[in-house]
């Protein structure tokens, strides 16, 4: 890549591997190109890394936990460590907020968004870290049994390309609170941000070694990673399919792992839900990011009675959303590579040719970049069933209205796709709402609301295809902990 393209994307920062405290390039000396999904052109380089850098990082992090301070830190100055690097990301904001919209293409307004989540993770983990209590158990006379929590060790973290910010604070920040060392394996497709608050965290004084930051493709390094006998743990977000290889690796090798995967989320409004408080969330539920969150709210399943109306709402608003480059700040950006332009496209072509009703379309800007992955958001309705439409997970700005007839009927179409993560229920019955909430088979449930996985105080993860495991919240520092028995006989 040349300095006159970079400099034209505004970038003047060499991007390289974080490992060991160190900045470096890939020992191979390979790189791989930077894609702007806004324009289709290069913005930089990063390493293309294989496992001797993995090999590398992994060993770096053993060091860290077992040789040097880091493991002999208590958990109040962890957490001081953290706290800081929030508060370095919270300096750095306008700088990592540019960086994380110009690699993912998303608007500048939810850049900003993602950078200040990315900090508040850093600072709720900082403050939560000498706060993970054991407990004692009664036994017998003459005995005291405490149950300690214990870091795993060295914790691995794959991170996807939608949320690169948000998901790699929500898992780093966790795995450090507990006391592991880190090595982050990002998305090649977006991984600018990363590498940047990797830097940050050495400036603020984490220890060399705590966390390690390796980029390359997934086949490579991502692979490399997941199989390494070094790693203890491994947080892994991404597609169902790469989840089943993350998993057999660290069965392999005896570890545990969380895996936070797709999701066919549903929206259940009944007749008597608020219809003003719903439309717009139901828009921006899929529209947000471009529609490639794994707990979009893609189906929206509606009360028969209700159908035409809530619809026709829906698809009025549908068609003032617009798409546009980051830098416009619109609702939606492009799609994150050309390849998943493609795959949504392919959703859309052949909804259309079963002959399945387009109710409304976004628009996109004039003379947007032509080299761009754009797309159009699209509501179709009403949706089979039994179509892939309603069933398969798109990863895009495309949503499906499903009528339904009764609360049983409601429960049993949202439960019945292979996935189970977010859902949402529209209704001003109290009781109702309780009903159908406990009785939907997934991770996080909104009433008379709706959040894309919103919250960093919240558990997060799935079921089913969803995955297994949570982070998010209080409940990850469990996930990222072992619990040791300590029997004590005295007397």
């Amino acid at each position: 890549m040349s300095t006159a393209s970079a400099a034209a994307h505004g970038i003047a920062h060499t991007f390289l591997n974080v490992v060991d405290g160190r900045s470096t390039a890939a020992l191979g000396g390979a790189t791989l190109d930077v894609l702007g999904p806004s324009d289709g052109a290069v913005i930089t380089t990063m390493p293309r890394s294989g496992a001797e850098d993995i090999d590398r990082a992994v060993a770096a992090a053993r060091k860290a936990i077992e040789e040097g301070p880091w493991g002999r830190m208590t958990a109040t100055e962890r957490g001081r460590l953290l706290c800081k690097l929030g508060e370095a990301i919270l300096a750095h904001h306008d700088e990592l907020s540019f960086l994380e919209s110009i690699d993912t293409g998303k608007p500048a307004r939810q850049g900003k968004a993602d950078i200040t989540a990315a900090a508040r993770y850093f600072e709720f983990y900082g403050t939560a870290a000498d706060k993970v209590h054991g407990e004692t158990i009664p036994f017998l006379n003459g005995y005291t049994v405490a149950v300690v929590r214990d870091p795993h060790g060295v914790t691995a973290h794959i991170v996807p390309w939608n949320y690169p910010a948000q998901i790699f604070g929500r898992s780093v920040a966790a795995s450090l609170a507990c006391g592991n060392t880190c090595v982050v394996k990002p998305a090649e497709d977006a991984c600018l941000s990363l590498i940047r608050i990797c830097e940050l965290a050495l400036e603020v004084g984490f220890p060399p070694g705590v966390l390690n930051l390796v980029t390359g493709l997934g086949e490579e390094a991502g692979a490399a990673l997941s199989a390494h006998r070094g790693i203890d743990f491994i947080s892994f977000t991404g597609s169902p399919e790469v989840g089943t290889l993350i998993q057999s690796a660290a069965a392999r090798n005896h570890i545990g792992c969380t895996l936070e995967l797709g999701g066919k989320s549903p929206q259940v409004v009944f007749k008597d839900a608020d219809f003003d408080a719903a439309v717009p969330s139901l828009v921006n539920a899929i529209i947000q990011n471009g529609g490639q969150t794994c707990s979009a709210g893609s189906r929206m399943l509606v009360e028969r009675p209700a159908y035409d109306e809530l619809v026709s709402r829906v698809a009025e608003r549908f068609r003032t959303v617009r798409v546009g480059a980051w830098d416009m700040d619109l609702d939606c950006g492009p799609m994150i590579t050309i390849g998943q332009k493609k795959r949504v496209e392919d959703f859309v072509s052949r909804a259309r040719a079963e002959g399945i009703p387009v109710l409304a379309e976004g628009e996109l800007a004039p003379n947007l970049p032509p080299n761009g992955f754009y797309v159009a958001p699209t509501l179709f309705g009403p949706v089979p069933r039994s179509n892939r439409l309603a069933c398969d997970e798109v990863f895009g700005p495309v949503l499906s209205a499903i009528p339904f007839d009764d609360e049983e009927d409601a429960i049993r179409l949202a439960n019945g796709t292979d996935y189970g993560l977010v859902a949402g229920v529209w209704s001003r019955d109290a009781k109702r709402s309780m009903r159908v909430a406990r009785a939907m088979r997934c991770g996080q449930v909104f009433v008379n609301g709706y959040g894309a996985g919103g919250g960093i105080e919240l558990p997060f993860g799935g079921v089913k295809k969803s995955g297994h495991g949570r982070e998010k919240g209080f409940e990850a520092l469990y996930e990222f902990s072992a619990s040791k028995t300590v029997v004590i006989n005295h007397g």
